[in-house]
């Protein structure tokens, strides 16, 4: 799906200035791939946070740039195909992140790919180091499984009395695949009992849910590509704690220190500005990230019944009413 026109919306203007981008040929803007695994509203502020950074750089939609944007929608089966239509089109960067980023590393090894999040890049194979990534592919790492007994230990503390989690994956996503051994690993010695969910497909979400029916306190939701775009809004019956996070709701307890999306966008933008202007995707280290949030959204909170402590909310980054 095009979605050229929603750069617009972002408004303002930035004086642009002689870019040393690798040579095209005559008539021909320099291009930027942007490949948007889930669905436009899910992250519409992820893709406005790049593009407002890359006019900050002089990189100007329709003047000094093009920037062609294809969204998933959630469906797996086509980030081969968008990924492919992007060579087709002779892009000179691609933009993704998660699980896309793996289908545009098979599609080319010649088109500079960088990725804005991807859960352990290095132990799943898609970069040779962080500090040298080798090949076409560098950007920033999200590092999910190493927080994820962070994740599990503030959840203890939001929901009273855990005792039986259930962890939702992309079975076909190494990196969300290890997060959940790493959840598994850390409830292990704290008597909770965990319930996998290897979710391939978004036919799967729904009887997933069902089959948490009296037998899960709460849900643990790998983000963000469990997301298919095609999630129950409802929690399963016997799950009171359990809430889905896409099409719009969000969770009671949303990425325990977990990144600042639109902020890794913005840094994304840097990393392809560098590519642009010569730089080579092998030399650029994968960053990781430094500043984690805390968000809780209370509306769901209290549809689900939860009560989050006092202590709880004081150190919470964005409290959602």
């Amino acid at each position: 799906m095009r979605r050229r026109e929603f750069i617009t919306l972002l408004g303002g203007a930035a004086a642009a200035w002689p870019l040393t981008a690798r040579a095209q040929p005559s008539g021909k803007l320099t291009t930027i791939g942007f490949l948007g695994g889930a669905t436009e509203p899910a992250t519409r502020t992820w893709l406005a946070a790049f593009v407002q950074r890359l006019r900050e750089l002089g990189w100007i939609e329709g003047r000094t740039v093009a920037i062609e944007v294809r969204w998933a929608e959630g469906h797996f089966d086509r980030f081969a195909d968008i990924a492919a239509e992007f060579i087709r089109l002779k892009v000179d960067v691609i933009v993704t992140a998660g699980p896309p980023v793996f289908a545009a590393k098979q599609a080319t090894s010649v088109i500079p790919i960088v990725f804005a999040t991807v859960a352990d890049p290095l132990g799943s194979g898609l970069v040779a180091s962080l500090a040298r990534p080798g090949g076409n592919v560098t950007g920033l790492s999200l590092t999910s499984p190493d927080l994820a007994g962070k994740r599990l230990e503030l959840l203890r503390e939001a929901v009273a009395g855990l005792r039986r989690l259930a962890v939702m994956a992309n079975g076909d996503y190494p990196p969300a695949v290890r997060e959940l051994e790493e959840v598994e690993a850390a409830a292990r010695p704290l008597g909770i009992e965990t319930i996998p969910l290897k979710i391939r497909q978004a036919a799967d979400i729904a009887p997933a849910f069902e089959s948490l029916q009296g037998r899960a306190d709460a849900l643990y939701d790998s983000p963000p590509p469990t997301r298919f775009g095609s999630v129950p809004s409802r929690s399963p019956r016997g799950c009171p704690r359990c809430t889905s996070t896409a099409n719009g709701s969000k969770p009671a307890v949303s990425c325990p220190n977990g990144p600042n999306f639109p902020g890794k966008y913005r840094r994304a933008a840097d990393l392809v500005d560098k590519i642009l202007r010569g730089a080579k995707p092998a030399d650029i280290p994968v960053e990781q990230p430094t500043k984690f949030d805390l968000a809780i959204n209370l509306t769901t909170a209290r549809a689900l019944g939860l009560k989050v402590p006092e202590s709880f909310l004081l150190r919470a980054d964005e409290l959602i009413e």
